[in-house]
């Protein structure tokens, strides 16, 4: 009897601790009504990277859980898009990092309410979730080293034997896929994101990659080995849609938020864009950029 008592007195105390461990994990990981979370990369200059510091308006950075992560503070194009849409929304920014790929999964699960990353709306991701008006439209161009023998490429046709690489699950990666062989590029294996395309063509892993002007812009001003090739869609460059290089926010389907989102992007002027872009290439050369 003793023994089934204390038996029973341990299981009830064991439940306790469990349901008290519950609670305090979902305090934890509790959303704030009043805040807009948003998810990126930190890891796409200049549309969104992360510095040491908060200086030049940078944003604390928080990981899935919402806790702050030491030290790592967002900033870059997408970031300034964020804080205008929050401020549009009268909520306190939320930077959420995330791997690319859990990026759309997360908008989805409730994790984070939007994706600002510099993600366009293609039609596989728009049967996923919604996106919003764009609020960049860009260009791919290829980044190659200086003392290549494509430094001085002015086609895709150019490129021919070219060891090319891009960010797996991106645009870049399909187009590159699509189109590279037909130009004799040799289509090298879709890397994880920027920075080990970097790492790659740095220790000349690979002859080229590809990238947003924006971004090849930033690369090659950080990396004085690096120059790009002035490619244009369509004409000497990737065939793409405008929805393939339209830069828009992801929103879960049939979000309310949507048409709040829009009306801010509409209040933000395309030179109002263009120099928030040019800023962010300037800022996201800094000595205190660490990703």
């Amino acid at each position: 009897m003793k023994n089934t008592m204390k038996r029973a007195i341990v299981l009830v105390l064991v439940l306790c601790m469990a349901t008290a461990l519950c609670v305090t994990l979902a305090a934890c990981n509790k959303r704030d009504s009043n805040k807009l979370y948003v998810g990126l990369e930190c890891a796409y200059s200049p549309f969104n990277y992360t510095q040491s510091d908060s200086s030049n308006g940078a944003v604390q950075i928080y990981n899935t859980n919402y806790k702050p992560m030491s030290g790592r503070y967002a900033n870059g194009y997408d970031v300034m898009v964020a804080k205008r849409i929050a401020e549009a929304l009268g909520k306190e920014l939320v930077i959420v990092k995330s791997d690319w790929d859990g990026l759309i999964p997360a908008v989805n699960a409730g994790t984070i309410d939007m994706v600002i990353a510099g993600m366009s709306p293609t039609s596989e991701r728009l049967e996923q979730i919604d996106f919003s008006d764009p609020y960049y439209q860009s260009n791919l161009v290829v980044v190659v080293r200086k003392d290549s023998a494509y430094a001085n490429a002015e086609k895709l046709a150019d490129l021919s034997g070219a060891k090319i690489a891009a960010q797996q699950g991106t645009f870049h990666n399909s187009a590159l896929v699509a189109q590279g062989p037909a130009n004799g590029i040799v289509v090298q294996k879709p890397l994880a994101d920027f920075p080990a395309l970097i790492n790659a063509l740095n220790t000349k892993a690979i002859d080229g990659y590809v990238a947003e002007e924006p971004g090849a812009i930033e690369n090659c001003a950080s990396n004085s080995d690096f120059t790009y090739v002035r490619l244009t869609n369509n004409t000497t460059g990737f065939n793409a849609t405008d929805a393939d290089t339209a830069i828009a926010v992801g929103i879960k389907k049939g979000s309310a938020l949507t048409e709040q989102i829009n009306a801010a992007l509409a209040k933000i002027t395309l030179e109002e864009r263009q120099a928030m872009m040019n800023q962010a290439i300037l800022l996201s050369s800094g000595e205190n950029i660490t990703e």
